[in-house]
């Protein structure tokens, strides 16, 4: 096995890839709007010619196209009992091109689209849409996890819960899109 992520960033900075979708939409693989990932199941050659020209250009991490794969979202197009099957080939996709060079996956997770800062319930159905996402994930060997462009600190908090629950390094992020919301 070769150097975990925290490994490579004790020697410096890591580079990764990112832009999936949007690419993705370019090549007509998906359409703006929705922007779910059943790409993974739908064009997988393309989502593995996506991942090899990142590889190609020195992405030392490959994410694996699993940004909106939660029930909820997938939910929007009627694919809201693909989620473990999305998950898992994506993950399958990016681990084998990974494996042509040497870059760790990324396994990834977004907003749910679930979370309510005004319910406190909201928190487990959070919880058990992360779980549903990163179990499939685990079985099929991510390296580490990068849960991104979280609106609500809470859910992201929620996120990195379940993400150290797995035992696996994290990345988390956050995005406002009302930054006058934000007092300092």
């Amino acid at each position: 096995m070769g150097e975990s992520i925290l490994e490579r960033l004790g020697r410096g900075p890591v580079l990764g890839d990112g832009g999936y979708l949007l690419e993705l939409e370019k090549r007509g693989y998906v359409q703006a709007g929705p922007f779910t990932p059943e790409v993974s199941l739908t064009h997988p050659e393309a989502l593995a010619q996506l991942h090899r020209e990142f590889l190609l250009a020195g992405a030392e991490v490959l994410q694996t196209l699993t940004f909106y794969a939660s029930q909820e979202k997938l939910a929007t197009v009627g694919l809201a009992n693909s989620v473990e099957e999305i998950n898992r080939a994506a993950v399958r996709i990016a681990r084998s091109v990974a494996n042509e060079g040497d870059a760790l996956v990324a396994g990834n997770l977004s907003l749910t689209w679930a979370y309510d800062p005004a319910d406190p319930k909201s928190a487990d159905r959070v919880r058990e849409l992360f779980d549903r996402q990163l179990e499939p994930m685990l079985d099929e060997g991510v390296d580490f996890i990068i849960a991104e462009t979280f609106s609500w600190l809470g859910e992201a908090l929620l996120a990195t819960e379940r993400i150290r629950a797995t035992g696996l390094p994290a990345m988390v992020t956050m995005s406002y899109e009302n930054l006058s919301l934000i007092h300092i």
